[in-house]
């Protein structure tokens, strides 16, 4: 059994990593509540066609990520390979009703079957807000100033450089699709055969193609924002003023897009040189027809999601869990007494480790390896007094301590 390992793609997390996934995610958690946000959970597995029809079929994630099979029923089911669209279906089924806005915040694992890379598995784990309800630039500027906050208090703002760019309206896009589409019929025969197929479907994601020769087709493709309304310019003129009374610095990126029709106006990523290729710690945009597609009413929304393991990969090191204090009976007749002793401690809300087998000196090296702060033995001789004996392991310095004191003696180690 020695040779089994987890699945390509996948890894073990283990108690140091959670440790660090579960200070992003608290400190996340925490800045979406002050925000007004509350907590959903979708479930891993929904039916492909949420993930299909808001991903577009033609989309590399649709096409060649996603885990999809057939249940016992021959219903096609997908694991999740991103959160908003599982959210837009919950608000669709559960909370169409509820009174607008509707503020939901989310985190759990997501599926998709690529390239394993740096702070980027087949399994991994996201973090995200959804802001459904809010036509408003000032919702815009909400979902980002709540990310930097989210960013400033893991201490990586420094290390992010904020990019932004608006798709404008429906107008404006379709205008752009059509220039976009007639000035990359040129470069036809050099674009990869799946951004020849996304020339028909949905040229702007050819923007995200790493393929040679689409970024040479585009490194000079006309510009979204010269397709811009007048409409469209004030929503996201009101959206950079938003953003520079938060007090949020930020670079225009005209090349970044979002390649579905359901996308508009603002779209944005947190980017790093720090992990590689893939810069994004924390991206997202607006999709006011996201709901309306999926069968629901007509609902806009924005929001993002954010890489907790790459974003763990960034963090100082969070601060360490309490140092136990190791419980240790002398002998088999004082087990029970150690027991009780240990519950009462832990109800107490002291952290306890029970030495559990071996003479006394293993076991107080076992807790030292544990790093134990203090061992508390109790033997026979302990018993019959009504006392334990507590051993500082910094400083190696005894004392007797009477059982109906010990809570106020060990107040210093906590």
């Amino acid at each position: 059994m020695s040779d089994l390992q987890p699945p390509r793609g996948t890894r073990d997390i283990l108690p140091e990593d959670h440790r660090r996934h579960r200070h992003v995610t608290d400190t996340a958690f925490a800045i979406a509540g002050l925000y007004g946000y509350g907590e959903i959970s979708t479930p891993i597995f929904e039916a492909t066609d949420v993930f299909s029809r808001t991903l577009g079929e033609t989309s590399d994630v649709v096409t060649k990520e996603m885990y999809t099979f057939d249940d016992r029923k021959g219903r096609s089911i997908t694991l999740r390979p991103e959160g908003t669209a599982g959210v837009a279906r919950a608000f669709i089924s559960g909370l169409r009703s509820a009174p607008l806005p509707v503020k939901l915040y989310y985190q759990g694992p997501m599926f998709r079957y690529e390239r394993p890379q740096k702070g980027r598995q087949r399994q991994f784990h996201q973090f995200g807000i959804e802001l459904l309800g809010v036509d408003d630039p000032l919702g815009d500027v909400e979902s980002i100033t709540l990310g930097a906050h989210i960013l400033g208090d893991l201490g990586v703002m420094d290390r992010v450089t904020l990019q932004l760019n608006t798709l404008g309206d429906t107008e404006s896009r379709e205008a752009y699709r059509a220039t976009l589409v007639e000035y990359l019929q040129d470069f036809r025969e050099q674009l990869s055969e799946d951004s020849q197929a996304r020339l028909e479907n949905n040229p702007l994601r050819i923007f995200d193609s790493k393929h040679k020769g689409d970024q040479a087709a585009v490194a000079d493709a006309p510009l979204l924002s010269d397709a811009l309304n007048e409409s469209s310019q004030d929503f996201f003129g009101r959206v950079r003023d938003g953003l520079k009374t938060a007090g949020i610095s930020f670079e225009i990126n005209p090349r970044l897009v979002r390649g579905l029709d359901y996308y508009c106006h603002t779209a944005f990523e947190f980017a790093t040189d720090q992990l590689g290729a893939q810069g994004a710690v924390l991206a997202g945009g607006r999709y006011d027809g996201l709901i309306k597609q999926m069968g629901g009413p007509e609902t806009p929304g924005t929001g993002w999601a954010a890489g907790v393991e790459r974003l763990s990969m960034m963090i100082a090191e969070p601060p360490l869990s309490p140092r136990p204090i190791t419980v240790i009976p002398v002998g088999d007749e004082t087990k029970d007494q150690a027991l009780s002793i240990a519950q009462q401690l832990r109800h107490a809300g002291l952290a306890i480790d029970l030495g559990f087998s071996g003479n006394l000196k293993k076991r107080l090296n076992r807790a030292n390896k544990a790093g134990a702060i203090a061992a508390i033995i109790i033997g026979e001789d302990e018993l019959a007094k009504g006392v334990a004996t507590v051993r500082d392991l910094e400083t190696s310095e005894e004392a007797e301590v009477g059982l109906s004191s010990l809570q106020e003696h060990l107040a210093r180690y906590r």
